[in-house]
């Protein structure tokens, strides 16, 4: 059995969860998210606790038991509280601005580089050097982060570039030189 499967997803009083089948649709104070779980399993709600069930014992279901029971838990987390990621940007001269949706970052290139968010993601700055990337969908506000640091990985001589904020860049010591 699926040690993560078959934890309950306890619903905060203030979210609904609509289950149609394998649509489910969940609404809270920050959104509404919505999405159509695989056919090997299936949702039940009893009073303020959802669980997430598989149908048999075959493999396909016992592969996607842990990931549903995950991708419900982040819908319900989502609606009611939000995610966040937050980068830090190192480097001399290295500085991100929003304007308007969008975000400029300035890493060392020629030109700008402008990211537009996808729908229902926010990014703010603070001080011209850490990002804030925020929304209720945990896998946009993931791939959003991601696609941040793209633009300018951590290099791992002198560390300049795009990082997560509790991300440790291991450095390489450079030559050794002539004695």
């Amino acid at each position: 059995m699926s040690r993560i499967g078959k934890r309950p997803i306890t619903v905060p009083g203030k979210v609904t969860v609509n289950i149609d089948g394998q649509h489910i649709a969940v609404k809270g104070p920050k959104g509404e998210l919505s999405r159509i779980l695989p056919e090997q399993v299936t949702v039940e709600q009893d009073g303020e606790t959802l669980r997430v069930l598989r149908r048999d014992e075959s493999r396909a279901a016992r592969q996607r038991h842990g990931l549903s029971r995950t991708l419900v838990a982040n819908m319900v987390e989502g609606v009611s509280q939000g995610f966040e990621k937050r980068l830090s940007i190192q480097g001399v001269g290295y500085r991100a601005q929003v304007q308007g949706r969008n975000l400029i970052l300035n890493v060392g290139y020629s030109k700008p580089v402008e990211i537009v968010p996808p729908e229902g993601i926010q990014v703010a700055v603070e001080n011209n050097v850490n990002v804030i990337v925020s929304g209720i969908n945990k896998e946009i506000v993931g791939n959003t982060a991601a696609r941040i640091r793209a633009v300018r990985p951590p290099e791992v001589y002198k560390g300049k570039g795009i990082r997560y904020a509790n991300e440790v860049v291991r450095r390489k010591a450079g030559k050794a030189g002539k004695k």
